[in-house]
């Protein structure tokens, strides 16, 4: 069977909790993010994940995501992979998106980048990374990572231009699997939460 990437985005933070535009500051799971964690670990035991066995598993090196990792059981078996980093906002890394309007209004991440942060080609290319890294696999690939890049994989895994990520949203502690139909990379499922209800 072709493999397919399941993505793991962390559990809550304050940041995200209050939309604040979240990169590369090393914030914490909130407690809420550490029991979405656990729960996220025990419905990726049950079928039809069956605990992945055989899959490969890695991790953005910074907290939220690694921290996340290991509490949904997978921590012992991650590598750390600076290329599923969250975009760098550069300047505008720590505002919300209303704050952003405030000072840029009519802004658009998708459209418009950051100053002093990652352009679009550069996550562009990060996302195209992982992408041909999970192609390359012989197993399905198990990613811990956040909203942004992950939104941004889902985008380019089905070749798509960067921008198509603003319309896949992504929850934290949600479970996503990209995967194949008719020969042709296909969204098996987005954005499932329902392991959360059981907290």
């Amino acid at each position: 069977m072709a493999p397919r990437i399941l993505l793991a985005r962390h559990g809550q933070t304050e940041w995200s909790l209050s939309g604040r535009h979240t990169g590369r500051t090393d914030v914490r799971l909130l407690e809420e993010g550490r029991r979405g964690a656990k729960l996220l670990g025990e419905r990726l035991q049950r079928a039809p994940y069956d605990g992945l066995g055989s899959a490969e598993v890695r991790t953005s090196p910074l907290a939220r995501a690694s921290e996340t990792c290991e509490l949904a059981g997978f921590g012992d078996r991650a590598t750390a992979w600076d290329a599923l980093m969250e975009w760098d906002y550069g300047a505008y890394e720590g505002l919300t998106p209303a704050q952003l309007q405030e000072r840029r209004p009519g802004w658009f991440i998708w459209r418009d980048g950051v100053p002093e942060g990652e352009s679009i080609a550069d996550v562009t290319a990060r996302a195209d990374e992982v992408v041909a890294w999970a192609r390359e696999a012989d197993r399905d690939v198990l990613v811990f990572a956040h909203g942004h890049i992950l939104r941004s994989i889902g985008a380019r895994w089905l070749g798509l231009p960067l921008d198509f990520a603003a319309r896949i949203r992504l929850a934290p502690t949600s479970l996503s699997v990209l995967g194949w139909a008719y020969g042709e990379p296909a969204i098996e499922s987005w954005n499932e939460t329902g392991h959360l209800a059981a907290g």
